[in-house]
C-alpha cells in the first residue's frame, strides 16, 4: 500500500501543477499578438522589451523568437519559430509522463500487494489448516484492498493524463497560429516597405 499511497500523493501534485500551468491567459495571453504588432509598428521594440516578453509567457516565448529574426526572410523566421515552440511544447508536457506512469504502474502494484497477501493467506492455510473460514475470508478481502486502492489511483491518473495531453496539443496549436499571424504582419509590413523602396 505504501508505494500506491506515494503514487497518489504524487499525481494529485502533478494534477494541480499542471492545472496552474496550463491555464489558458498564462499561455497565450489575451491581445499579446496586437501589443506586439503596435510596439513594432511604433518602433518601440526594443532588445529588452524582445527579452521580457520571451521571459513572460510560452506563447511571448514564441513571438520573440519570430522577433529576434524578424531582419531575415519567411522561411528562417518560421523554422526560428517552430524550434522555439518545440521547446515550449516540451515545457507544456512537464510531468505528463511521469502521471503516465502512475497510470500504468498503480494497478500492477495493487495486483502485486493482492498476490503477495494470497500468498500470505495460503501459507497460513498450508501450515495451519483452513481453520476458521471468516478468518480466511478476512484475508482474502485485505489481499484485495491493494488491488483496488491501485485501480482507484490509476483511473484518475490516466484521465487526467490524457486531458492534459489534449490541452497541451491544443495550447501548441493556439501558439502557433498566433505567432504566424505576427510573422504574416510582420512580412507582410516588410514587403510594403521594400515595394516604396523599389518605386
Amino acid at each position: 500500500m505504501l508505494p500506491i499511497i506515494l503514487c497518489s500523493i504524487a499525481a494529485v501534485a502533478i494534477i494541480a501543477e499542471r492545472f496552474w500551468t496550463l491555464k489558458k491567459d498564462k499561455v497565450l495571453p489575451a491581445g499579446l499578438v496586437d501589443k506586439v504588432w503596435q510596439m513594432a509598428r511604433q518602433r518601440q521594440l526594443t532588445q529588452q522589451q524582445v527579452s521580457e516578453l520571451s521571459q513572460g509567457s510560452p506563447l511571448g516565448r514564441v513571438l520573440a523568437a519570430g522577433l529576434v529574426n524578424r531582419d531575415y526572410d519567411r522561411e528562417e523566421m518560421k523554422d526560428a519559430i517552430e524550434e522555439v515552440g518545440g521547446h515550449v511544447s516540451y515545457d507544456l508536457e512537464k510531468y505528463l509522463n511521469t502521471l503516465g506512469t502512475i497510470a500504468a504502474v498503480t494497478p500492477l502494484l495493487g495486483l502485486l500487494g493482492t498476490v503477495v497477501g494470497m500468498i500470505d493467506v495460503f501459507t497460513h492455510i498450508t501450515s495451519a489448516g483452513v481453520g476458521n473460514p471468516a478468518e480466511l475470508a478476512d484475508g482474502i478481502s485485505k489481499a484485495l484492498i491493494t488491488t483496488a486502492a491501485g485501480i482507484s489511483v490509476a483511473i484518475p491518473s490516466l484521465m487526467f493524463y490524457r486531458y492534459f495531453r489534449g490541452r497541451v496539443e491544443a495550447l501548441t496549436v493556439g501558439m502557433e497560429q498566433e505567432a504566424l499571424k505576427l510573422m504574416e504582419i510582420l512580412n507582410h509590413r516588410r514587403n510594403r516597405g521594400n515595394a516604396r523602396v523599389a518605386q
